[in-house]
């Protein structure tokens, strides 16, 4: 080891992980219950070979440190540490760790990595973080390496890679769509779980985490993975700041809540090595507290777990300069003591307070699987949540609800669930704005659009699970054939159904998601998991087609209207036919163009439902919108609502076209309006 430096001492509070300093480097590791900490240096030709070892002195706070002018940028390093044994603990003094801040892995062998010291220069030219308010956010939700895998229009090379992110042809795609932000399934470094890799599979979506700062290396083109660690990191940088000078916002999911060590029996990799009484939730035996399905949950009561998460939120915030994130499987995160939910968590309130976190985008899924896990609406304001049950009403108003109508000759819900959701989910988020909600009819997990409207039943024999996996309630339709077919009327169904569930969700008070793919009716094949499949199923299609090409005609113009409407985007909730403090109003008409009775709310067969949205322009103009619901397989003959200062209705879209109808199609309030079956139509007041 070197002579000490005046950097040698550690601080009260140190900065965790490899910091680079001029001279050398300073390594701190934390671990309350190692007796012996160590890091490794690897020889740079060949990993295998240790050339040197530095033995880490513990200071205050279990942080282990030790400082060598040899950390210097380039070197490549593991852990090892030793303690006691006991059926909490799983040290092994043999076994190389991954350091849990490393910025940067390199691959070792299959399933097999190292870390890498590296600096974080970027030259991020001028661009800014778009700064885009949740309100105007329409999010769409894709995986890194399918949505690019067959993009003709990039080069074969860098499909599926950072690269590939920022290449002109994929913002090209998003920017003619007019999504103002991308969610990407996790990139943060993962690896397959062994029974998939034994089934000659991989862990596709990425939801295994071995560590939360370094990004994912197979996602790197071969040129970057060639050159070396700090041009991996700038390629996905460079991807960022691209998307930002395109006016796209990037939203990482991420998976705090469980990594890829799994149950007692999983690898180790870098947490149980270090401290397994610590990073997880266990029992006196050692066995553990498994409220993810994934064989283990990290231990959000340690205030070093939960500084983990924070650290790395504040890195990509600032170093990758992400705009937001989407934790997956929240409620375990904010698990007290008890391991109950608690909406006061101590991490919950210091991502609102921290300057850095608290500025980014912070999306929950609200639930687990573990007891009391399902938790929507509950989250405190500032964490808007996936709303599932925005997309299951949806799905049952357009989708199981004429399925039933037509083998039962009646139907099961009215208007009244729908409206509900269609206007921000009040009743679920009564203490926030519609912004605390994020509405979504697909998502990774689950049918792809196409799919809802085409099959019955999941088809997820590929997953080599027998189908025995996925969700067995999709609230899908296959309108009355299972799977692919030739019938034309049956195929203009499916579509119209698609362009519904879509229509209701960019007409719908909060934020809208989208899942990558359905803007072109993507399909995978029935399978409802695809969590294992790199390959067509998941990959997007961009082969020309005209159906497909003009459904994503259909979105992009659903997307625009969107934006040019503030009517459709309230930033507070409305109180029933009154204007709200930010000038916004909510009317609801029946078939007969009459302001809504008790009995139209509640009769299950009323399937008709008019809602006008007004909204207070900055130049005291007000704007209208008035979008049409027809939830039957009859052709309805209504009349438009009436209402005060309104010289004519100008027709902006119809669910049983094709393709966005001509401009200046007028209809004049209280006329007649002849509406297809099971369809919806927006209008512009005039």
């Amino acid at each position: 080891m070197s002579e000490p430096t005046e950097t040698r001492a550690t601080p009260l509070n140190p900065k965790l992980g490899l910091n680079l300093l001029d001279g050398g480097g300073i390594v701190n590791v934390w671990s309350e219950s190692a007796t012996e900490v160590k890091l490794l240096l690897l020889n740079r030709d060949d990993a295998s070979v240790v050339d040197h070892e530095i033995d880490l002195e513990l200071g205050e706070g279990g942080i282990w440190s030790g400082a060598d002018d040899r950390l210097t940028a380039g070197v490549n390093y593991v852990l090892r540490a030793n303690g006691p044994a006991g059926p909490r603990h799983a040290f092994n003094p043999e076994r190389n760790l991954l350091d849990p801040y490393a910025k940067a892995l390199v691959k070792h062998g299959p399933q097999n990595y190292h870390c890498a010291a590296v600096n974080d220069e970027f030259d991020w030219q001028g661009v800014a973080k778009p700064g885009i308010a949740l309100s105007e956010s329409i999010i769409y939700e894709a995986h890194l390496r399918g949505l690019t895998r067959l993009n003709p229009a990039i080069p074969e090379e860098i499909r599926g890679s950072y690269a590939a992110l920022s290449h002109p042809a994929t913002i090209d795609y998003l920017k003619n769509l007019g999504i103002t932000a991308i969610e990407l399934l996790p990139i943060h470094a993962f690896i397959s779980e062994p029974r998939l890799v034994s089934l000659g599979l991989i862990n596709y979506w990425g939801y295994n985490s071995i560590n939360y700062f370094a990004p994912h290396l197979r996602y790197s083109s071969p040129g970057a993975v060639a050159e070396s660690p700090v041009a991996i990191l700038n390629e996905l940088k460079t991807s960022i700041r691209e998307l930002h000078r395109a006016g796209i916002e990037v939203i990482l999911d991420v998976v705090y809540n469980h990594t890829a060590e799994g149950g007692g029996k999983g690898l180790t990799h870098s947490y149980r090595g270090l401290d397994n009484s610590n990073y997880y939730r266990q029992d006196d035996e050692g066995n553990y507290h498994d409220t993810t399905g994934c064989g283990n949950s990290l231990n959000f009561g340690n205030p070093m777990v939960q500084q983990l998460m924070l650290d790395s939120l504040r890195y990509w915030s600032t170093e990758m300069q992400v705009d937001g994130f989407r934790f997956d499987l929240a409620t375990t995160i904010a698990r007290d003591e008890r391991n109950h939910f608690d909406p006061s968590h101590p991490v919950l309130l210091a991502m609102k307070a921290d300057p850095i976190i608290s500025q980014a985008k912070l999306i929950v899924e609200p639930w687990d699987v573990g007891m009391g896990g399902w938790q929507t609406g509950n989250f405190p304001p500032g964490f808007p949540e996936w709303n599932d049950r925005f997309r299951d009403s949806v799905r049952k108003f357009w989708l199981t609800d004429i399925s039933r109508a037509r083998s039962l000759g009646a139907h099961e819900n009215g208007v009244q669930e729908l409206a509900g959701r269609i206007s921000g989910s009040q009743d679920i988020f009564s203490e926030g704005s519609p912004q605390g909600a994020v509405n979504f009819i697909t998502a990774h997990d689950g049918f792809s659009l196409w799919d809802l409207v085409t099959f019955n039943q999941k088809h997820n024999l590929a997953n080599g699970e027998a189908s025995r996996d996925g969700a067995g309630d999709n609230q899908s339709f296959n309108h009355g054939h299972e799977g692919e077919t030739n019938d034309n009327s049956i195929l203009f169904s499916r579509r119209k159904a698609a362009r519904n569930l879509l229509g209701t969700l960019l007409t719908s008070s909060g934020v809208p998601m989208i899942t990558a793919g359905d803007e072109r009716l993507k399909t995978q094949g029935g399978n409802n998991n695809p969590y294992c499949q790199d390959n067509v199923i998941t990959w997007q299609d961009y082969e020309p087609d005209p159906d497909k090409d003009n459904f994503y005609r259909q979105v992009a113009h659903l997307i625009q209207l969107r934006k040019t409407y503030p009517a459709l985007r309230p930033r507070s909730f409305t109180k029933l036919d009154e204007p709200t403090p930010d000038h916004d109003q909510m009317l609801w008409f029946s078939v007969q163009g009459d302001q809504m009775s008790i009995d139209d709310w509640h009769n299950p067969e009323r399937r008709t439902l008019q809602r006008l949205n007004y909204h207070l322009m900055n130049d005291g103009t007000k704007q209208g919108i008035l979008t049409v619901f027809n939830g039957s397989e009859i052709v309805k003959n209504l009349k438009l609502p009436a209402p005060s200062q309104v010289s004519n209705f100008e027709l902006l879209w119809d669910s049983a076209r094709e393709l966005p109808p001509e401009t200046g199609l007028l209809f004049a309030p209280g006329s007649s309006l002849r509406m297809a079956e099971a369809s919806m139509q927006i209008f512009a007041v005039r």
